[in-house]
């Protein structure tokens, strides 16, 4: 019974008295007590529609919807709002927040309420965490599953009790993918595979059962090795860390000296065919030249000769320096001429 129908249960107790007789303890007349009956009447029929009244109307806050059964059946699912509906409990409204994505957690908790700032509990639960990898590892793996209720009704009468339904399916599909894979790769570049799979495998298993849930994410918290391996596991990273360390050190030492070694062999290269170039090119201009003195010999020998034996005089000449004249019963040497001093004041006069 509701408050309401207790409190005019309480009130005609209190007009009827113990006994509820016509008469009252005091012996009063039969008009006395029929009016008095009359006044019971009207009180109590007041509750009962004081009771109707405040059992008809219902609120629904903006993240529920509302489940109306009526003897047992369901009539209606209400969006947010007030609401009517047949009181003396002929029509019972269940609740569900369909709008609000709730989790589950697995091989940790969270602890605080809504208003306050949840924070980590410091309790393990190995048996949901500790999982054996597809290369015979174990490892402690933390996760979460957030997931609404999409259908209120199949929610709330398809399956006795979907929320641990959803639970010893998650903690089963998570263990089987885990299973899958190599103990390396869950502990590094497989974890957003490993999410989503989970994620889909969920939701199948959560729409074959039809209980109305939709899975929205799985998001894996902490993935580590069980704390009695943990500094073995440690080492092995380091390990690993400092070799991939010098394969990054090696390559950039790579990709300086091979660039550089490339510039120098091309440097080498352009020069050697630049010197094969001019060797070749001053090689066709001694050619042409020497075809074009044996061209003028042939028609002028005496000039051509005189003119090349002048201009070997030409050259050599300026090399030579002083030219001096020794004669038999001369005291010292005559100087005949001095090229050096001669070019010097041609030089100066330039």
């Amino acid at each position: 019974m509701s408050d309401q129908g207790e409190k005019v249960a309480a009130l005609f107790k209190a007009v009827t008295g113990n006994g509820g007789n016509a008469r009252g303890s005091g012996g009063r007349s039969a008009p006395e007590g029929r009016s008095r009956g009359y006044g019971v009447l009207v009180v109590f029929v007041l509750g009962l529609v004081v009771w109707g009244i405040s059992s008809s109307f219902y609120t629904v806050q903006p993240e529920e919807r509302a489940v109306v059964k009526r003897f047992g059946k369901v009539v209606d699912i209400n969006e947010p709002g007030l609401h009517f509906k047949l009181p003396f409990g002929i029509d019972q409204v269940q609740k569900v927040a369909t709008e609000r994505v709730m989790k589950q957690e697995f091989g940790f908790r969270t602890a605080g309420s809504e208003d306050e700032r949840s924070e980590y509990s410091t309790e393990d639960f190995p048996d949901e965490s500790l999982m054996l990898s597809g290369d015979l590892n174990i490892i402690d793996v933390e996760w979460v599953v957030q997931y609404r209720i999409a259908d209120p009704t199949k929610y709330l009468y398809n399956q006795r009790d979907p929320d641990r339904t959803l639970r010893d399916i998650s903690e089963s599909v998570m263990r089987r993918v885990v299973g899958n894979r190599l103990g390396s790769e869950v502990l590094t570049t497989a974890r957003v595979a490993i999410a989503t799979l989970a994620r889909d495998e969920i939701q199948e298993a959560m729409s074959a059962y039809d209980n109305g849930i939709h899975v929205v994410t799985v998001e894996l918290q902490d993935v580590v090795p069980p704390a009695a391996v943990q500094p073995a596991f440690n080492e092995v990273n380091e390990a690993r860390q400092e070799r991939e360390r010098m394969i990054n050190e090696a390559t950039k030492q790579a990709n300086q000296e091979i660039p550089k070694a490339k510039g120098e062999a091309n440097r080498a290269l352009s020069e050697a065919q630049g010197y094969a170039t001019e060797r070749v090119n001053q090689a066709k201009g001694e050619t042409a030249r020497f075809n074009a003195i044996l061209v003028e010999y042939r028609g002028a020998p005496e000039v051509t000769r005189t003119r090349m034996y002048l201009e070997a005089l030409n050259s050599v000449l300026p090399n030579v320096g002083s030219v001096l004249v020794v004669q038999d019963g001369q005291v010292g040497p005559l100087p005949l001429l001095n090229l050096r001093d001669a070019g010097a004041k041609k030089e100066g006069a330039q």
